[in-house]
């Protein structure tokens, strides 16, 4: 990443050197030797610290790696007055801040961050709105948009820069530990607890490691867990751990810290990719209920399915309208082992039937199209083809034959439609099935982590950048959440569908709302606010009223170079005990 803002080229002999390729010339540092002893003579270490100006030879756009060597050069952190754009989009300001006051996460962040939370708040705000989380392109969010920094001062990416990496791990413990504090221990909760991975080829981050995958890009990964209070709807940690460790092995960890954390009353409801005996075992050691998905093509529910199918699928009393399946419960041991025998609750889904031996179908003619293309050569077959087919070779080895393994994919033909949960507790099929479907906004965090919040990718080169971006992110996951709730509640109770209740689209609509400046230089409310735009802060508890005294508050904080953090610390003292953050 490189700065808007140029440096003098650091005057060291022997040490920088200028390399150019194609229009641009880099700036490069030796920073060290190492002695090859194979070639027996010392190999530079040199890396890339900015690139050359070509208006001014003599400086350079630098970029992070200039100030782990340069740390004493100053680099522009303000942008200028002028800077600001004679428009302010104030929309998706006010409901972001509602969101914030509602949770006090900005009362929170001021006792962890108490110079920059400001700052830290205006980048929750650039990556839910932009839908981007690259440093450099903050300045062109602030250059548009009201800011929580104090005066709403306008930062460069500099200043971006150096704030990710000055953020501690004491200073993001901290705020998880006020987050949860507050949070009714005393109350039955599940919570749904999943992962996901990122590539990454970054090379100087510790926990970037080669694992597995969930999108194999042939590139090390990190892996990012969350976990996720299903009743009251609201993020509550995560985990940041290497990537070759599996979603398996890192789940005790995961429920030693929601101990720690003081929930006693808690269940969990797990995805397939939990699904271990000792995981199993680990929970029951510590008396937490669970709600876990099983593949249907394990063998002892397919063994389930077979001893109930054709009891069920169009029983009436086992419909389960709402999800357009049926559902059956029936008790069995998990293990040879079990102490206890498990709530298994059977389900069909006629339509996932019909999607589920269409994707069969296709695979086997894949197959066939494939090993009909090869016969004669010398190949290896992938384990899925010698699952559902049987090959013959001849003495040098060659592909010769083949034929479907009938009974196998019979069988699996007559599994699809069908899925498994266990409980460990007794409650009906209607009941696992509603808890279990809870988990879906979970999933849908990882969508926004990835798709709307423009971390597919993470942008950084150091271990600190990494960790303050990923509580940033957190942060912001927990506002668009709330949004996600708010909006989807308001669609609900609407008789008709309207496609802009969805994040993105409010959030565009609202981008609608400005206040420009005239004249004597003050900001003023462009135009009234729309029927659409009303039913969007409708969602959130607000109306027109809120929006024109939000920016009568906007105009007098850039008057008298105030900020929201400023103003709310004046009107509401932090007080630990006092506030509550349920939904």
């Amino acid at each position: 990443m490189y700065f808007d803002s140029t440096v003098k080229i650091p005057d060291e002999k022997g040490k920088i050197i200028r390399k150019k390729k194609g229009n641009t010339t880099y700036v490069l540092y030796q920073y060290g030797r190492v002695y090859n002893a194979e070639k027996k003579y010392a190999v530079p270490q040199r890396t890339i610290i900015g690139k050359v100006n070509q208006d001014s030879p003599d400086t350079m756009y630098p970029n992070e790696r200039f100030q782990e060597f340069f740390p004493t050069v100053a680099l522009l952190e303000e942008l200028p007055e002028a800077y600001r754009s004679c428009a302010l989009k104030i929309g998706s300001y006010a409901v972001i801040r509602k969101v914030l006051e509602e949770y006090k996460i900005p009362q929170m962040l001021l006792k962890h961050f108490p110079k920059d939370s400001g700052l830290l708040l205006d980048l929750v705000s650039y990556m839910i709105v932009d839908e981007e989380n690259a440093g450099q392109y903050y300045p062109d969010f602030a250059f548009n948009h009201p800011l929580f920094s104090e005066s709403m001062r306008i930062y460069s990416d500099s200043k971006v820069c150096r704030f990710l990496k000055s953020v501690t791990k004491d200073q993001m413990i901290g705020f998880l530990d006020d987050w949860n504090e507050k949070r009714d221990h005393k109350q039955r909760i599940y919570i749904s607890y999943d992962s996901t991975n990122k590539n990454c080829q970054a090379g100087d981050i510790d926990i970037i490691e080669y694992g597995k995958a969930k999108t194999d890009q042939g590139l090390p990964v990190f892996n990012l867990a969350i976990a996720y209070d299903k009743n009251n709807r609201v993020p509550l940690f995560y985990e940041e751990y290497p990537g070759s460790i599996n979603d398996v092995s890192q789940f005790k960890y995961m429920v030693d810290k929601v101990e720690q954390y003081n929930y006693k009353n808690v269940g969990f409801i797990l995805d397939r990719g939990y699904f271990s005996k000792d995981n199993i075992r680990y929970m029951e050691e510590n008396n937490h209920p669970f709600i876990i998905m099983v593949k249907g093509q394990k063998e002892f529910v397919s063994s389930l399915v077979f001893a109930h199918r054709n009891t069920f699928e169009t029983a009436r009393e086992c419909c389960i309208r709402s999800y357009r399946v049926y559902g059956k419960t029936v008790r069995s041991k998990l293990y040879e082992d079990d102490t206890c025998e498990r709530y298994f609750h059977i389900f069909y889904n006629p339509s996932k039937q019909a999607a589920e031996r269409e994707q069969l179908e296709q695979l086997i003619d894949r197959i066939k199209t494939y090993l009909d293309k090869h016969i004669g050569e010398k190949i290896t077959l992938p384990k899925t083809y010698q699952e559902l087919f049987t090959f013959k070779f001849n003495r040098k080895g060659e592909f010769i034959s083949y034929s479907e393994k009938t009974d196998v994919i019979t069988k699996r033909l007559e599994l699809c439609g069908y899925f498994c949960l266990i409980t460990s507790e007794k409650m009906t099929a209607s009941d696992a099935l509603i808890h279990y479907k809870g988990r879906d906004i979970s999933e849908k965090l990882f969508s926004s982590d990835k798709s709307f919040i423009g971390s597919k990718s993470m942008r950084v080169q150091s271990n600190e950048a990494l960790s303050a971006k990923i509580f940033i992110e957190f942060i912001a996951l927990i506002v668009r959440n709330r949004m996600y709730n708010l909006l989807k509640d308001t669609l609900l109770k609407m008789e008709t569908r309207q496609n802009y209740l969805t994040v993105p689209a409010s959030i565009r609509e609202l981008e609608k709302i400005e206040m420009v400046r005239r004249n004597n230089g003050q900001y003023r409310l462009d135009h009234a606010v729309s029927k659409r735009q009303r039913t969007i802060l409708g969602a959130f508890g607000m109306n027109d009223d809120d929006i024109r005294s939000l920016a009568n508050d906007i105009s007098n904080m850039l008057a008298n170079n105030q900020s929201l953090l400023s103003k709310n610390k004046e009107e509401d003292t932090y007080e630990q005990d006092t506030f509550d953050i349920f939904d």
